[in-house]
């Protein structure tokens, strides 16, 4: 297999000579704006990757990860509007460049373009991807409405919150390697491996960045630090801190604070308190700890895929690549 630099440039290269539409500027704009901000590219290099592993050609597989990657970031984009963010990997939001209005009808326009990617595969193909990806789609709205309904919630479980990010972030990274597991043509039980395995990459990687969101780099996380925080989201880290009978009382009154009535030095303030408790009460290392569960989980099942030996070595190091964020 190529490898994993070396798709990522044939990828970026597709995804400007793919998504082109110019006309009117300010609806297409922001679409190649968010496009070029850059970002791992994951969810469409698994894609790849995937129908590369199981015999298919990257370029059979192209429009289908263009489509994860539009997608993926049309859900940003209407998440960046509902959590009143100012960054995206370190640029300003779609939203704050231009306006709400925009960055909504932009976005509607990206979720459209992504199903429209799919007009270039067969019919019995078109309908197992369309099958594959409306479930996914469907599901991540419903996992942002739960995440969203957990901000004024404070009975909050675990099991709730780990629901919740698996459809918010961990379907779409199993749905990107289900696609191309189906371009390339494998059986149902072969794709239900490599979907299962997306899934704890995903609910890891989800960990991952809930843990960076309090204690990344503000240099290199490129978001805003805290916003968790500022917005009060019930988080793994959250969640396990509040175990701590020590710490739940007060981590629970910073949490039912409206961070609309705070100015930012409040803000701020709230910000480092809340990650001094979640460091003593020993949520951090228990989120670092499920972060790793979940990374083996995904590197158990590698194992099992009907796939070479060099392929699996791939995977695994590209597994292990994402997750050394946490260092």
């Amino acid at each position: 297999m190529n490898e994993m630099s070396q798709l990522r440039t044939v990828f970026l290269e597709a995804l400007t000579s793919r998504v082109t539409a110019q006309e009117p500027v300010s609806l297409y704009d922001p679409v190649h704006y968010i496009l070029q901000l850059g970002g791992k590219r994951l969810r469409p290099l698994l894609t790849l990757m995937s129908a590369q592993m199981y015999g298919a050609s990257i370029d059979k597989a192209m429009d289908a990860a263009i489509a994860v990657e539009v997608f993926h970031n049309f859900t940003l984009l209407h998440d960046d509007i509902m959590d009143a963010a100012d960054l995206r990997r370190g640029k300003e939001t779609v939203h704050v460049k231009w306006d709400v209005n925009t960055g909504i009808l932009s976005g509607d326009a990206m979720l459209i373009m992504a199903y429209q990617l799919f007009n270039s595969y067969d019919p019995e193909t078109f309908y197992e991807l369309n099958q594959v990806f409306s479930k996914t789609a469907l599901e991540v709205c419903e996992g942002q409405q739960y995440d969203v309904d957990f901000e004024t919630r404070d009975d909050v479980t675990i099991p709730e919150y780990i629901n919740m990010i698996k459809l918010k972030t961990s379907v779409l990274v199993g749905c990107a390697l289900q696609m191309g597991a189906i371009i390339a043509g494998v059986d149902k039980k072969e794709q239900e491996l490599i979907y299962d395995y997306g899934i704890n990459l995903g609910l890891a990687f989800q960990l991952m960045d809930d843990y960076l969101d309090a204690f990344g780099n503000p240099e290199t996380f490129g978001k805003e630090v805290g916003g968790d925080i500022r917005e009060n989201k019930k988080t793994y880290l959250y969640l396990k801190s509040i175990e701590d009978e020590g710490c739940a009382t007060e981590l629970k009154e910073w949490f039912a604070m409206d961070y609309q009535e705070m100015n930012e030095e409040q803000i701020e303030t709230k910000k480092e308190t809340v990650k001094v408790f979640f460091e003593e009460s020993g949520g951090a290392v228990a989120t670092q700890d499920a972060i790793k569960t979940y990374t083996d989980k995904a590197l158990n099942i590698i194992e099992q895929l009907a796939i070479s030996d060099d392929s699996k070595k791939q995977l695994i190091a590209f597994s292990l690549d994402l997750m050394s964020r946490v260092s």
